[in-house]
Formats: C-alpha cells, structure tokens, sequence
C-alpha cells in the first residue's frame, strides 16, 4: 500500500511510450482536473541520452574532476558505462503528466564528494546529480557553489599556549573592537541614548524628500528609524566617541543636519520589492539567478540582505498563510494501482493467442542482446524493427529504468530515440546520397567527398553459406537494395548454427568465375578511360532535345563518337567502340588527362545518339541488365543481315514504242 502511495516530493518513474525508458521526474504538486482525473506537475530531469554530444564530452570532464578531487576508487569499465546510467541533469523546466503513468519511486540525491560512485550501483533504483541543465540554453551548469578552501577564506588556528605564557601578537591587526562592555555608561543612559537616535532619525527622514514620499505618515517614519541600522549607527557613535554622551549626540546631528542612516528595506522600491517576490517564487532561495534573470542592477549582498529583512515583514506573514491555505486545497497524496498490462514490446511466446502483442515473428534462437543469455521467461523486443534484437526480462526492466543496456553495444545508438537526427532507415535515397563520401556536392569540402585509399571487402565460405542457409532473415536482394541499413549479425549467426546441422549434405552447385587480378583490372580502365577533349571553351551543350539550337555533331560531347554500322565490332557500355594500335588523324585533338582524385572532374555524362538507340533495340531484355550490372565487359551486337534489292530489268533509255499500261 505505501509501495503506491505517491506524496509531494517524491522522485517517481513516469512512461510515456512502450519501448522508450521511463522519464525520471520530481512531483510538485497533485491537481485533481475537472473531470475527476490527478494530474502531476513535475520537475524534469535528463538523462545522458537526452542531451547533445557536446554536453556529454562537459559531464565527461566534470566527471573526471570529481574522481580526482575525491580521489575515488577506479572503477572498471563496465561500472563507468554503467554509472553514466545512474547519473541525471536537474533542470527548472515543468510539466504536467497524468498521474496514472507513474511506475514506480526512484531515489535522487545530489552528489556530495563523501561518496563513492560504485555505492550508487548496488542500490536499486538510485541516481545521482551534480550539474543543472537549461533545454533552452543547451548548457549544463552546477548546482552548488564551490566550496572555497585555502588560506583566504578558512583561519589559521595556531596553537594552544602553555600556562603562564602571554600572548604576544598584536590584537589590534587580528580584530576591531566594535563595542567595549566595561564603558563607564549605564544601562538606562545607553537607552535614552538610542531614544534620541531614533527621534534623530525619524527628524532626518522628514527633512529627506525621498523619505518623506516612501513613509508619509509619522508612524511610519518612525518606525523605519527605530530599525537596527540605526541602532547600530547608534552604538558605533557610543564607541567612536569613547563613551562620551556630549560628543556623541554632536556626532548624530552635525552641523548640515541630522544624519540619516537607511538599510536595504528604504532603498528598494516598490516595484523592486514585486520583483524580488516574484523571482523568489519561481527561482527560490537561488539568489543568483534571482539577481541575473530579475534584478541586474542590484549587488549579490544587497538582495540577500534584502531577502532576510523582507522575512521579518507582514508581507512574508501574509504570503506564507496563502500558500499554506492553498496547499491545504491540493492533494497531499494519490494512489496509483500497480501497472499490470502486458508491453507491446512483448514477444509471442509459444501456445500464446495472436495478437496478443505487437512483436511477433521473431526467430528462435536469439540471445539477449545485452547479457546474451539464450534462457528467459519472457523477451522483449529491442532496437530497430529490421534488426530483430531482443532483450531478455531482467535487461528489458533495467533499459526501463536506467535507459541503456548492461555492457556496451553497438546497437544502444541505434536504439536511441534522438531529437537531432531520425534513424537511417527512414531517410531518402537523396539524404543517404548526401551522406556518402563518394557523391559530390559543391558545398562540402573535397576531403570529405573523395577517399586517399580504396579498400574491398572480400567475403568468408562461412558468410556464403550463411547467406544461402539463412536466405530467409538475410534478405539480400532486399540488404543489397538498402546498404544503408544494418545488418543483425549475431542473428543470422545464431541460426545459422542452429540450421546448418539440419542442411543438406548435397554439395551446392557454385560456377566458378575466373576474376582477372587488381593490376589487370586497373591496366584495362586506365586504357578505357573517358577521353576529354582539349578545346576552347565554348556554349555548354545541352542535353534536353528542347534546348538544342545546334545540330549535334559526332565529336561535341566529351569526344564522343557515334557507333559503327559493322556487324560483329565488340563495343563497350558506354557506346565507344574498342580501339587497336596507333589513333588516328580524327583522334589527334583528343589527348588522356591524368586528374588527381582530390581536383577530379564533374561526372561525365553520355547522351545517347541514334545510332545507339537503335542498336539497343537488338539486345534482348537480359543483355540489357547484363550489360548494366557488369558495365567493364564489352557487349557484342550481331546485327541482321540486311535486306536483299529486288533485280530490276534493264530498260533501254529510248525507245520509240508506247508504254502500255494493262489493268
């Protein structure tokens, strides 16, 4: 019963979406809504997950300050990644969430130095804080002032002296005396002494104009006088004028007139006072931000003064009773059931009905993605849908509550709901284009859009198996369409060894290809290269038919010449027909530039001519996609024969008969 019970205060667990971990929130106040439901405002607190990469390198020093300053013990490196875990940002930021998503207390504490961070790890849902963070600002700030230590702010405490031994330091250096008790005054003297500095200051306040407008009435005037600021100028003068009663009333009206001595409450106004009572409710006792956000032109020390004689005010009597009454009218407490439905993210288990989650279909088989424990009684899905992760019970309730996993993986990134950029998956083809090194963008640096070095991944027997056993989870048409998207590994690998027993023991029938050497490969594209023509610059050439105010000619575009109407030539994918031996005159003009891969040219682009529109017309549709999927083999067109001329009889060019003609 206590279990549910939730106060005022208390640091609870709120869920607002099935596979997300829990937000972490402090409870302000408990409304109850017109329609009869609780509603919750709360304090939000961050995780490291909810904050920018920048910030996460701040909290990294912070955290590393800490360790060194109270010298912690060091820890492994599965309790750093799991600390980061424990660790939270306080913010200032409200909001209201139904009462009814609250799944449980956690416990938040801010971080002292006596602690030992490992402590926080075996304790069940506790977390710790040391830095504020503003969403809107994006900065992260600490939450306590630094302890000053050293000589400067701390007193030396010398040693005790022995008896009989004097003291021989200068007392005058060490301390002011600012009041004497052994004075030859009374105490009935000392009194009529400050009834004459309040008359005397209650007399100046008349003079004063300002005053005069702040206190108009002579009660009120005489009250402001009778405030320890002039008692204290009072007794200061008693002890300047070493007791003296003559010389010290002399003190208190000079001769320009009576001197006039205001504290903090006189000097601020009344809309200053507004002010401060309106900060003081939204920032509390934080007189920092008190003085930044609302009053700048006023000192530190000045508006803490301000705040503990603002307390000793009617004003402060009054503010206290309205929110005590209104703290009577709110809910003090609510009780919140236990949540009991099942998670979405549940998988079906076997005998279980249909539809009864929303994650079926996964294979048998898999381990925890965390722990990668194979036995559970129950498994959750995880992470991107297409990667077909999965988390046993025991990790799936740790994610909920600590938004990570146990040890590190590569999958925790893609897991993350990030508000700075969406999952690759869900990106265009133009977006995925944009972030590949290899397409170039006038925009982006020539570094990032060329690589030095080429590298080629070359596959393992055991992946080739896995790709025709496992053809099911594998789905390589589908992976080789989205390169962008991952590929679960440990998935295919887990039923790869669970299906290979089970395989036929029939050799598969692999063609064996022969494949030419990288030397070979890289002589045969430097002979094919794309020639460029060295010509003056003229008007670009225009690729749409509708632009073109010239005829096009043979050789306009990039060197490009039409093909041949032999039958028989072997012709290249790109139209140009293969060349042997010496070039000849018509190639003269046409040189080979060697272009560096960091000033590479533009894409060469080929339009395709009619010739070479009609020679495609005589490939059939699998030669067409022959050609296209392996561009560097030549493509052979057998043209048919032509059409044989029709014998026509000779005629005599004159002839003197008629022509007949017969129907």
């Amino acid at each position: 019963m206590a279990a549910n019970m939730y106060r005022v205060g208390d640091y609870v667990y709120f869920e607002n979406s099935s596979s997300n971990p829990y937000l972490i929130r402090r409870i302000e106040e408990l409304n109850k809504t017109a329609n009869g439901n609780v509603e919750a405002k709360v304090v939000c607190l961050f995780r490291r997950r909810d904050i920018s990469g920048n910030l996460n390198t701040l909290a990294d020093s912070n955290a590393r300050e800490f360790e060194e300053e109270s010298k912690q013990p060091t820890p492994s490196e599965q309790q750093k990644h799991q600390l980061k875990h424990r660790e939270l940002f306080l913010s200032r930021q409200f909001e209201s969430l139904p009462a009814t998503h609250i799944r449980g207390k956690c416990n938040v504490t801010l971080l002292n130095e006596t602690d030992v961070l490992a402590g926080y790890l075996d304790k069940e849902d506790c977390f710790f804080y040391s830095l504020v963070f503003d969403p809107n600002q994006k900065t992260l700030l600490a939450d306590q002032g630094e302890i000053r230590v050293g000589s400067k702010y701390q007193a030396e405490i010398p040693d005790k002296l022995a008896e009989g031994e004097a003291d021989t330091r200068i007392q005058e250096k060490l301390e002011t005396k600012v009041w004497d008790t052994n004075n030859q005054l009374k105490d009935p003297q000392i009194d009529q002494f400050l009834v004459v500095a309040r008359a005397v200051g209650t007399f100046a306040r008349a003079l004063d104009c300002s005053s005069s407008i702040r206190q108009p009435s002579l009660h009120m005037s005489a009250a402001a006088a009778s405030r320890d600021i002039t008692l204290f100028h009072a007794m200061d003068t008693l002890q300047k004028n070493s007791y003296d009663l003559a010389k010290a009333m002399s003190t208190l009206v000079p001769q320009g007139g009576p001197v006039l001595c205001r504290d903090e409450m006189e000097e601020w106004s009344a809309s200053e006072a507004m002010l401060f009572e309106e900060a003081l409710e939204k920032y509390g006792k934080d007189f920092n931000d008190i003085r930044q956000d609302f009053l700048p032109w006023k000192s530190l020390a000045s508006v803490v003064q301000f705040y503990y004689m603002w307390k000793t005010t009617d004003r402060y009597i009054q503010q206290k009773r309205l929110k005590a009454a209104e703290a009577d009218s709110k809910l003090k407490q609510v009780y919140i059931p236990t949540y009991t439905k099942p998670n979405p993210n549940q998988i079906m288990a076997p005998g279980s009905k249909p539809g009864m989650n929303g994650a079926p279909g996964f294979q048998k088989g898999l381990s925890c993605e965390s722990c990668h424990t194979a036995q559970s009684p129950q498994w959750y899905a995880w992470g991107p849908p297409n990667m077909q992760c999965r988390l046993c019970a025991s990790c799936w309730i740790y994610w909920k509550k600590y938004g990570g996993l146990k040890t590190p993986t590569q999958l925790e990134g893609a897991a993350r709901t990030g508000s700075e950029t969406g999952p690759r998956g869900h990106m265009t083809r133009q977006e995925v284009q944009g972030l590949s090194p290899f397409t170039r963008n006038e925009g982006r640096a020539k570094l990032l859009a060329k690589n030095r070095q080429t590298f080629i991944l070359q596959t393992t027997k055991l992946t080739r198996i896995a790709r025709r056993v496992c053809e099911d989870i594998l789905q390589p048409r589908r992976a080789a369409r989205r390169p962008y998207a991952s590929i679960n590994a440990n998935a295919v690998k887990a039923e790869c060894i669970t299906r290979l027993p089970k395989a036929t023991k029939t050799p598969v029938k692999t063609k064996v290809i022969p494949r030419p050497s990288l030397a070979n490969i890289v002589k045969d594209l430097a002979i094919t290269a794309p020639l460029k023509l060295k010509a003056s610059r003229g008007p670009p050439t225009p690729i749409n038919r509708n632009q073109a105010s010239t005829p096009r000619v043979g050789q306009s575009l990039l060197g490009k010449r039409g093909f041949e109407s032999a039958a028989g030539v072997p012709y290249p994918a790109n139209g140009r027909p293969y060349t042997s031996g010496m070039r000849t005159t018509s190639q003269s003009v046409i040189k080979r530039q060697k272009v560096s891969q960091g000033e590479a040219p533009n894409p060469v682009v080929f339009v395709a001519t009619k010739d070479t529109r009609a020679l495609r017309k005589h490939l059939t549709q699998s030669e067409m996609r022959r050609a296209a999927r392996k561009p560097h083999l030549m493509v052979r067109i057998k043209l048919p024969p032509p059409p044989r001329s029709l014998v026509m009889p000779l005629l005599p060019s004159s002839t003197s008969e008629p022509i007949v003609l017969e129907d």
